[in-house]
C-alpha cells in the first residue's frame, strides 16, 4: 500500500489552504469495530458510532482487510440488491470482479475504483478473480455508500470504471504528502469520479513527521478515516491511529499530520478524506436499500422480490 504512487511528489501540483482559511476543529474521534461481510470476509466499520447529521450525504463505510488470504481462502459477497445510493469499492491491494444486472462489470486491482450508481435498482455481485481463489493474497480496500437525493432515487442504473492512473495526484507544497484526488475537487483539480450527490473523496499518504493543510469547501462536511499508521488531525493535533475516524466542524480548511515514528508494517500516515454536500431529506435505510420513507423501502423489497430489479446472469463469469 498504496499502489498509485510518485518517485517524486515535488514535480506534481501543490496544493495548500490559503492564511486565511478558517480551521476545523475536531468534534470526535470513533474507533470502528470489527467484523465480517458477504462471504465471511473482514471488515471495519469506519462510521459505526458516529450521528448521522455528520455523514450526510455518506451512509456506510467499511474497510475491507487488509489480510493476507492463504490459498483456498478469497471471498466476495453473492448476488444481492441494491436502490436508492452510490457504492464506491476502492481497491488498494488486490483483485475484485463485479458484475450487475444492468450490464456493468469490470476488474479493478492495485488502485483501481468501480462507482456504482444503484438508483431504481439492480442486482449485483463482487468477487475474487478465480486465480486469487486458488492461490490467495494480498486484498485490501473500501466501500462507501454515498445517498442520493429523492429526486435522483429511481434514476437508470449506471457504472464507472475508473483506473488508477486515471486519479488527479496532488502534493503538500513541501511534498511531504500526496494526495489521490479519487472523486469531486480540491482546490480546483478535478477527480476522475462523477458523482450526483456533490462529493471529494482524497486518499492521502503523509509521511512521518509531515503535515498538511487543506482547502475544504465550506458547504461539504469534513470526515477523514485513517487506514495505516497514526498522526494527529486538526489544528489542534487531536491523535488517531489505524481504523479509527476523525469528525471535522465548520471551517474552510483541515489538518492532518503523521507522526514522526510510524508501525513497522506501515511506514506514512494512510488515510482517506471525505467530504460532501448534505441532502438534508429524510432517510429510511434496511439492509441493500436506502429510501425516504418506510412505504419506499417495502416498495423496493416488493420490487426484488418480483424480479424489477432485475435478475441473474446464467453466466457471470467469476
Amino acid at each position: 500500500m498504496p499502489a498509485v504512487t510518485v518517485e517524486n511528489p515535488l514535480t506534481l501540483p501543490k496544493v495548500a489552504a490559503s492564511g486565511d482559511a478558517v480551521a476545523r476543529p475536531v468534534l470526535a474521534v470513533t474507533t470502528a469495530p470489527s467484523g465480517f461481510e458477504g462471504e465471511g470476509f473482514p471488515v471495519r466499520r469506519a462510521f459505526a458510532g458516529i450521528n448521522y447529521k455528520y455523514l450526510d450525504p455518506f451512509i456506510m463505510m467499511d474497510q475491507m482487510g487488509e489480510v493476507e488470504y492463504a490459498a483456498g481462502e478469497p471471498k466476495g459477497t453473492p448476488w444481492h440488491p441494491h436502490r436508492g445510493f452510490e457504492t464506491v469499492t476502492y481497491l488498494i491491494d488486490g483483485t475484485f470482479v463485479h458484475q450487475d444486472s444492468n450490464g456493468g462489470g469490470g476488474t479493478i486491482q492495485n488502485g483501481d475504483t468501480q462507482w456504482m450508481t444503484a438508483g431504481s435498482g439492480l442486482l449485483h455481485i463482487e468477487a475474487p478473480p478465480e486465480s486469487l481463489v486458488m492461490s490467495g493474497g494480498l486484498f485490501h480496500g473500501l466501500q462507501l455508500w454515498v445517498n442520493l437525493p429523492k429526486a435522483d432515487k429511481m434514476m437508470d442504473p449506471r457504472y464507472q470504471d475508473i483506473r488508477g492512473g486515471q486519479v488527479q495526484l496532488l502534493a503538500s507544497p513541501d511534498g511531504g504528502a500526496l494526495l489521490r484526488v479519487i472523486a469531486g475537487e480540491l482546490d480546483g483539480h478535478q477527480g476522475p469520479g462523477i458523482t450526483h450527490t456533490p462529493i471529494t473523496m482524497i486518499h492521502a499518504t503523509v509521511r512521518p513527521g509531515a503535515e498538511v493543510t487543506l482547502p475544504w469547501r465550506e458547504d461539504f462536511n469534513g470526515l477523514a478515516y485513517v487506514l495505516a499508521g497514526r498522526g494527529t488531525v486538526g489544528a489542534e493535533r487531536r491523535p488517531v491511529h489505524m481504523g479509527q475516524t476523525a469528525v471535522f466542524g465548520a471551517g474552510s480548511s483541515l489538518t492532518v499530520r503523521a507522526d514522526e515514528k510510524q508501525d513497522g508494517n506501515a511506514p506514512d500516515l494512510e488515510v482517506v478524506l471525505l467530504g460532501g454536500r448534505p441532502i438534508r431529506e429524510p432517510m429510511a435505510h434496511y439492509g441493500p436499500f436506502v429510501m425516504n420513507s418506510q412505504a419506499e423501502l417495502k416498495q423496493a423489497f416488493e420490487d426484488f422480490q418480483a424480479g424489477r430489479l432485475g435478475t441473474v446472469p446464467a453466466v457471470h463469469g467469476m
